[in-house]
């Protein structure tokens, strides 16, 4: 076949060769290549903005040099630390919180026999990733409500007092994580079933025969199966410790609970979209952005070196 395809194609080399026998395939990654070359490689010119006193007049290369000046006045901010302490602890939190959340129904629905009952079970966790967060916050915020929320109605028919859920900075962190589970845990177990799908079933069948429990079989073939993908995960997730999304923080955020709410991603839009400082917002999310790279590396290594899967070797 190779020489047919030499003799069709005279003068080509041997990876010249492999590309037109993979033309196809190369060809439909092309419209996602273009994507990723326009939205993405493109718009990286404008970290320069960073490093100057940006104006549109002058435009981001025509724009004055200001020897570090953003970062000089970024690290030397206390509103830039507090934005900083915000986005760490909420992102831990969703790590602790958030993260098994997936594997724990992903192992439950694995473990269902009725499949009426586990298609439809999956549908209902899967349908909140696929509502918009101002979908969701609107129905998030009616269900928190102090005046006529279910959640204090409850409270309250159990004979307790109404909590402010959506004007308190204390009650902030725990809304964000429920809501963000709420949303997205169901999403998060198509990852984990597929890795379980993979699962030969004559490994559960010899354990039966040996005699292993239900749980047995989940400690000794399940689990071991799925820490692959679980580290994979996790080097994603560690990765995306400095961010936690804008549209959930905005929407629940108020002059209450600003205190613990402002994140980088609400803090990049104050100052940068309500408040025009383009170059100071720049240094922040090329800050932000840097020590995101610098954790992905990290947790990939120490994957690494304890011999789990990573991304590179």
């Amino acid at each position: 076949m190779q020489k047919q395809l030499s003799a069709a194609v005279p003068g080509r080399s041997s990876l010249a060769t492999y590309l037109y026998k993979k033309r196809y395939m190369y060809l439909m990654c092309v419209p996602g290549l273009v994507y990723l070359l326009i939205f993405k490689y493109i718009p990286m010119y404008g970290i320069i903005m960073a490093f100057q006193d940006f104006s549109f007049k002058k435009g981001i290369f025509g724009s004055p040099f200001n020897n570090f000046a953003n970062f000089k006045e970024l690290f030397g901010s206390k509103v830039f630390y507090q934005v900083l302490s915000n986005s760490l602890s909420l992102s831990l939190l969703r790590l602790v919180f958030s993260f098994p959340v997936p594997i724990i129904l992903a192992l439950l629905l694995n473990e269902m026999r009725c499949k009426p009952i586990k298609s439809t079970s999956q549908t209902l966790m899967y349908l909140p990733h696929f509502l918009s967060w101002v979908v969701l916050g609107g129905i998030a915020t009616n269900m928190l409500s102090m005046s006529d929320g279910l959640i204090n109605d409850i409270i309250v028919a159990l004979g307790g007092q109404k909590i402010n859920f959506l004007g308190s900075a204390e009650w902030f962190r725990p809304v964000i994580i429920i809501t963000n589970i709420w949303k997205e845990a169901g999403w998060g177990t198509i990852i984990y079933l597929a890795s379980l799908s993979s699962i030969n079933p004559e490994y559960y069948e010899a354990a039966r025969v040996d005699g292993a429990t239900r749980f047995q079989q989940l400690r000794y073939i399940t689990l071991p199966a799925l820490s692959g993908t679980i580290v994979i995960m996790l080097i994603l997730a560690v990765g995306g410790l400095m961010g936690n999304g804008f549209e959930q923080i905005y929407l629940f955020k108020n002059s209450l609970n600003q205190s613990v709410a402002e994140v980088f991603e609400t803090y990049v839009y104050q100052i940068g979209i309500a408040g025009g400082r383009f170059s100071y917002s720049t240094a922040v999310g090329l800050f932000k952005n840097v020590v995101a790279a610098v954790l992905v590396f990290s947790s990939n290594m120490i994957a690494r070196k304890l011999g789990q899967p990573s991304f590179y070797a």
